[in-house]
């Protein structure tokens, strides 16, 4: 996703009075907000046995299909068209995300034992603070990641692809599951210091600094998630 500030008219007068570390802290609660609302879900669906019972009727392939579509759909609009959206439009579209992510979530739940799935939830929100602090504290630019990481995403989504119809490349699964641990570790640092990037831009504008935190929380949110699942995956044990 992109978010280009350069995109928009620099034409406010109005100074916003919220402080950096207002800002900041705002970014990561509508990130938490997001979390809880996945889990939530998650949580939700495993216990009334919605997951289940659509894999029992033989729908649960068809509804993550459209679950999966729903979400990139949500995605991709908030990168491209946030600037153009009420700030009470772009949260809906976050938490809407949010949700129907955590659809998807709750087949991890059938999958993966509660204990493993609580300890990797753990160690992510300990690597993602760990990321998210020197992303925020170091006075290295980041910028120049951009690349590495946008070009290591993008093999991971065609190495994923390819692996549904190959199945030999599943040996190389555990190498794939570091490569997407670095990855994301390395996008909640830069992710991290573009809110500052975000704050020193949109600063005179509260609307545009509103839609750019909400933007900015639905960047760390997929940080986190990612991390959580290719944690999971290197670490975890699946049920029988």
């Amino acid at each position: 996703m992109s978010f280009d500030p350069y995109e928009f008219d620099r034409g406010y007068t109005s100074v916003q009075g919220e402080t950096l570390g207002q800002y900041t802290a705002k970014t990561f609660l509508w990130m938490v907000l997001g979390l809880l609302v996945t889990f939530g879900v998650a949580v939700g669906c495993w216990v009334t046995n919605t997951t289940l019972y659509l894999y029992y009727s033989g729908s649960l392939q068809a509804v993550s299909l459209g679950v999966l579509i729903a979400t990139l759909v949500l995605a991709f609009t908030m990168g491209h068209r946030i600037q153009k959206m009420r700030v009470g439009t772009a949260i809906a579209m976050f938490v809407a995300f949010s949700a129907l992510f955590g659809f998807t979530l709750s087949i991890y739940l059938y999958i993966y034992d509660l204990g493993i799935l609580a300890f990797c939830f753990l160690l992510t929100a300990v690597y993602f603070g760990a990321l998210a602090a020197y992303g925020f504290l170091t006075g290295r630019d980041l910028s120049s990641l951009r690349v590495i990481l946008f070009s290591s995403t993008i093999f991971l989504v065609i190495f994923g692809l390819l692996s549904m119809f190959i199945p030999g490349l599943a040996m190389f699964d555990r190498v794939i599951c570091l490569v997407g641990i670095a990855t994301f570790l390395g996008w909640t640092a830069y992710d991290t210091q573009k809110i500052k990037v975000y704050y020193n831009y949109y600063s005179v504008s509260p609307e545009m600094l509103a839609k750019a935190s909400i933007f900015s929380a639905l960047q760390l949110y997929l940080d986190f998630i990612n991390l959580f699942l290719y944690l999971l995956r290197f670490l975890g044990n699946k049920r029988n």
